[in-house]
C-alpha cells in the first residue's frame, strides 16, 4: 500500500514538472532563471529559431516589468505561461509594445522566447537583443475614502 501511494505521489509530481517544461524548437537552448531581487539584463542573439529561451518562475502578487530592445525591426519577444494548456502568448512585442508591466495573479512559470520573424522580409543572419527583467515594488491595495470617515469604536466622536 505504501509503495502504491509513493508511486502515485511520484507520478503527480512528475506530471506537474512536465506541465511546466517548455517544448523547444530546433536549435533553441533553455536557460532557467530565478526571479531577481534587482534588475537583471539578458543579452543574446536570435536567428531562425536558434538561440536561447528562458524560463522565469513568478509568484502571485509579484510585480514585474519586462522590457525588450533590439535594433532589428524583425526581432521580437513572446512570453508564454507554461501553466496554461493553450499555446497562445500572454504578451508579444510585435503587437503589445516593447514592455510588459504586470502584477502576477497566479504563481506559475513563464517562457521568454526572443525570435527572429520568418514572415518579414529581412537581411542578415539574425539580431542581437536585450531583455530587462525589473522587479517592481508591490502597489498597495486602493483605500476606500469611506473607511477614513467611519468613527472609531475606541474613540467616539466629541459632541
Amino acid at each position: 500500500m505504501k509503495r502504491l501511494a509513493a508511486t502515485i505521489a511520484f507520478c503527480l509530481v512528475t506530471s506537474m514538472a512536465f506541465a511546466q517544461s517548455p517544448e523547444l524548437q530546433p536549435g533553441e537552448r533553455l536557460e532557467k532563471l530565478q526571479f531577481p531581487a534587482v534588475t537583471m539584463e539578458l543579452k543574446g542573439w536570435t536567428k531562425f529559431g536558434n538561440g536561447r529561451v528562458y524560463t522565469l518562475p513568478v509568484k502571485a502578487g509579484q510585480h514585474v516589468k519586462i522590457s525588450f530592445s533590439t535594433k532589428s525591426k524583425v526581432a521580437f519577444l513572446s512570453i508564454f505561461d507554461l501553466a496554461t494548456p493553450d499555446e497562445e502568448a500572454i504578451f508579444g512585442t510585435d503587437e503589445d509594445g516593447s514592455s510588459y508591466d504586470v502584477t502576477v495573479k497566479n504563481s506559475t512559470t513563464w517562457l521568454l522566447r526572443p525570435y527572429y520573424s520568418k514572415v518579414s522580409p529581412r537581411r542578415g543572419l539574425g539580431a542581437p537583443y536585450s531583455i530587462l527583467v525589473e522587479p517592481q515594488a508591490a502597489t498597495p491595495p486602493p483605500t476606500d475614502p469611506a473607511d477614513k470617515q467611519s468613527p472609531s469604536p475606541l474613540f467616539p466622536p466629541r459632541q
